[in-house]
């Protein structure tokens, strides 16, 4: 539409755009009869036109007066604006006369403001000055009359006084005064040092003096002084305080040595009870004295028997070390309990960490009756508790000089070991094999949790006696009787296998449940494999918890040096190798069958009857033996199915190696090893569950070897069945049964079915030809294939022998 429509719509015809006269005047004369009213017609078009030029002339008149009425409209704004323009301008100059009053009346307060505050400052200096002058002539007058109970207080206000007056030290008389201020603290440091020195002096054993009200006020002081005098009024009491110490300990003394090392520590909680009663009111509380008087103790015990062990080190025997050391642990264990450790030279004390919960079983009881045994055998009363390691500040504070010896605990564990692994060795021999009890589900050896349990004292024993290299050494002898464990008990005790085969004939094996007599494996052997199998599990897993509690309790640095990998590695070969010696144990039962089978004259064989008795064999000693296994595994159900794995592969591509050494073969006979072969399928698939009263369904990865491998030996046996005229339709059959593209497998087809060699050779080239094009990144050939696709087509024959196989079983 034109925008005149859009803005102004109109249903009028001689407004549209596409507007035609001719159809408009045929719209108005449709007929000859219609001309009659073109007059009518005429007219109203007429008056049409009269409106239109009368509307027309209106809006040009009109028009002629808008550029009048817009300039007017003009000048009127203009106006307006600037007498807008005038008013704001007035309204600025008075904003601005006002703001300049302001600024006048104002000035005048801020003077008054300034004067104020520097009043209020200089009289508020003037004060403290006064403050300052006044105390500092008091201070003096006290030092000299030693009133220290007001001194103290009096030097705290003028000290903090005086920081006022820092800025203002260029005056000379404020100079002074500070000066006057350090002047009177030197010489209350002096004087109290004096004065303690007098109560206590530091030449000889026996204390002159005592507590006095003097010398707790002096300590009050002493608070604000320089830390220094504090620190020496500590140090000389403290070492006045041991001098008894270091002269009754000497080491030429007999209770130095280390049998007497609770004479030590009973002497300083003596002390530190005659310290609380004569001398607890005397220092300060937060001087901690007691607790500084414990530490300062544990330092000198430290260096003193760190000093004697050194020139008597040929003298020190593990249960002397460990007596020591447990009477050692004690002690900081009773010094966690009393004090916080808020004097330890780090200032800080150690918050307990709450450790992560666990399910590694080294956790349990790590504190508790086990860590008693590192005691001498004699008897000892008064055990006091066992402190945990994490949470005590003051652990190794004096433990850590034995840290040094602990290789004769080294080698003591190392000793110890070795007699306990010759000690499960002679037991094993002397009990034998542990007694078939398949309800037990296989039994680990006792020896195995003997081994553990004392391999976690051990580490619970060294991590309280050291976190440092003595673990790792105790690590290396851990790995060294791992492995000792996985060779001697284990791996030793496995039943050799042998090399023959019982001596049995043919004739035997055809007969009817003949044959049981193979088996190498005794009940008590097979349960023997089981037995170490189980342990050698349980020894994996636990050498893993083993490895990572020992990351636990060593130092974060020696984390990296902690590795139990090989050890692990050791009974994963166990493990490996006993589930090899059950699949051989069995693998060996089944040969004489499957020889057997081998040497059968199937062309001989006149009709199929029920499965064949190398068949019934194998399904024999199959029922013997893997019930026994898997009772024994019950524990260990994965290397049950990975026995079960290794067996199926094992055993499968050795029944089609023996199903080539079935030549010739008739069709009859044919027909009957396929029947076995499926027997033997069913049997495999349910090989897990067989014997059981509770049937479970076979693993898939189990389940898929045995359909792989028995569905390629059916196969085998119907291309065998197989008419080999046309040989074009026999080769593509072939290919269509096995995908097996060498032609080592095609010519031991051929030679079961018995044809000459010059069928074979004209076989053969037809094979060669009719081969698909190998895909991409493959040889395509493999002997061992897996996969059998069903064929579109088979004979009769073969349907019917399928039928039978389903009916019998």
């Amino acid at each position: 539409f034109p925008p005149s429509l859009q803005v102004f719509p109109s249903q009028d015809p001689l407004d549209r755009a596409d507007f035609n006269a001719v159809e408009y005047i045929n719209a108005l004369f449709p007929t000859e009869q219609s001309l009659a009213n073109i007059d009518e017609v005429v007219n109203k078009i007429r008056l049409k036109i009269r409106r239109l030029d009368d509307n027309i002339r209106t809006v040009v008149r009109g028009q002629t007066n808008v550029g009048q009425d817009g300039r007017q409209a003009l000048e009127e704004a203009q106006k307006a604006i600037q007498q807008l323009f005038g008013k704001i301008k007035d309204i600025k100059d008075k904003a601005e006369k006002s703001e300049q009053m302001v600024k006048e009346i104002t000035r005048d307060i801020k003077q008054l403001d300034h004067a104020k505050r520097h009043l209020t400052t200089s009289i508020t200096t003037l004060n403290h000055l006064h403050m300052l002058a006044g105390g500092v002539d008091s201070l003096e007058a006290m030092t000299r009359r030693r009133q220290y109970g007001e001194v103290a207080n009096l030097l705290q206000g003028v000290v903090n006084v005086l920081e006022h007056f820092n800025k203002y030290m260029g005056i000379p008389q404020i100079r002074q005064l500070s000066e006057r201020v350090k002047a009177a603290q030197n010489e209350l440091g002096q004087q109290i040092l004096a004065d303690f020195e007098e109560a206590f002096p530091s030449q000889g054993t026996k204390r002159t003096g005592g507590p006095s009200n003097v010398l707790r006020d002096a300590c009050l002081v002493a608070n604000v002084l320089d830390p220094r005098i504090k620190q020496e009024i500590i140090k000389k009491f403290i070492k006045q305080h041991l001098s008894e110490y270091l002269v009754l300990f000497q080491e030429n003394q007999d209770v130095a040595w280390l049998d007497k090392i609770d004479r030590r520590y009973a002497w300083i909680k003596r002390q530190l009870v005659d310290y609380e009663e004569k001398y607890g009111h005397m220092f300060p509380q937060e001087w901690c004295m007691t607790e500084r008087i414990a530490v300062e103790f544990c330092h000198v015990t430290r260096a003193e028997l760190s000093k004697i062990m050194r020139t008597r080190a040929k003298e020190i025997e593990v249960k002397l070390l460990l007596f020591a050391i447990q009477r050692t642990t004690n002690f900081e264990g009773l010094l966690a309990k009393r004090f916080s450790g808020c004097t330890l030279a780090d200032g800080t004390v150690k918050k307990p960490e709450v450790p992560p919960p666990s399910t590694n079983p080294f956790l349990e009881d790590e504190t508790g009756a086990e860590t008693d045994e590192i005691v001498m055998e004699k008897s000892d009363t008064d055990k006091p508790k066992k402190p945990k390691v994490p949470d005590n500040p003051f652990h190794g504070i004096v433990s850590k000089c034995f840290e040094p010896h602990l290789y004769v605990y080294i080698e003591s564990q190392d000793k110890n070991l070795g007699e306990l692994i010759d000690r499960f060795v002679a037991d094993f021999k002397a009990q034998g094999p542990p007694k078939p009890n398949v309800d037990e589900g296989g039994a680990v050896l006792p020896s195995c949790a003997d081994l553990f349990v004392y391999y976690k004292k051990c580490m619970v024993q060294c991590s309280q006696l050291s976190t440092g290299e003595p673990m790792i050494a105790l690590t290396t002898i851990f790995q060294k009787y791992l492995r000792e464990y996985a060779w001697k008990i284990l791996s030793g005790n496995l039943p050799k296998t042998t090399s023959s085969s019982g001596g049995l004939t043919i004739t035997s094996l055809l007969k009817e449940k003949e044959g049981s007599e193979v088996a190498k494996f005794t009940l008590e052997e097979l349960c023997l494999i089981c037995s170490i199998l189980s342990t050698a599990e349980y020894c994996l897993a636990t050498t893993q918890q083993l490895e990572e509690k020992l990351k636990e309790k060593v130092d974060a640095s020696l984390m990296e040096r902690i590795n139990l990998t090989g050890e692990m590695d050791t009974f994963s070969i166990v493990i490996s190798n006993s589930i090899q010696l059950l699949v051989q144990d069995l693998d060996a039962a089944c040969d004489p069958a499957l020889t057997a089978m081998s040497k059968m004259q199937w062309q001989n064989v006149e009709h199929v009857g029920d499965q064949s008795p190398y068949v019934t064999s194998v399904i024999l000693h199959i029922k013997q033996n893997v019930p026994i296994i898997r009772d024994n595994l019950a524990s260990t159900r994965k290397y049950f199915t990975q026995f079960c794995i290794k067996f199926a592969n094992s055993f499968i591509p050795k029944f089609i190696n023996h199903l080539f050494k079935c030549k010739p073969i008739s069709m009859v006979g044919a027909e009957q090893l396929l029947l076995d072969t499926h027997s033997l399928k069913m049997v495999l698939l349910d090989l897990p569950s067989i014997g059981s009263q509770v049937v479970r369904k076979a693993p898939a990865s189990y389940t898929k070897i045995v359909v792989k491998g028995m569905t390629r030996a059916e196969m085998i046996l119907k291309v065998v069945m197989a008419p080999h005229e046309p040989p074009v339709v026999f080769v593509d059959n072939y290919i269509k049964l096995l995908a097996d593209c060498s032609t080592d497998t095609f010519q031991k087809i051929l030679d079961m079915k018995g044809l000459k060699r010059s069928e074979q050779s004209s076989m053969l080239d037809l094979f060669r030809l009719r081969l698909p094009a190998p895909p991409p990144g493959g040889d395509g050939s493999g002997s061992l294939s897996l996969s059998a696709p069903t064929p579109e087509q088979e004979s009769s024959r073969i349907r019917k022998l399928e039928k039978l196989i389903k009916k019998r079983l």
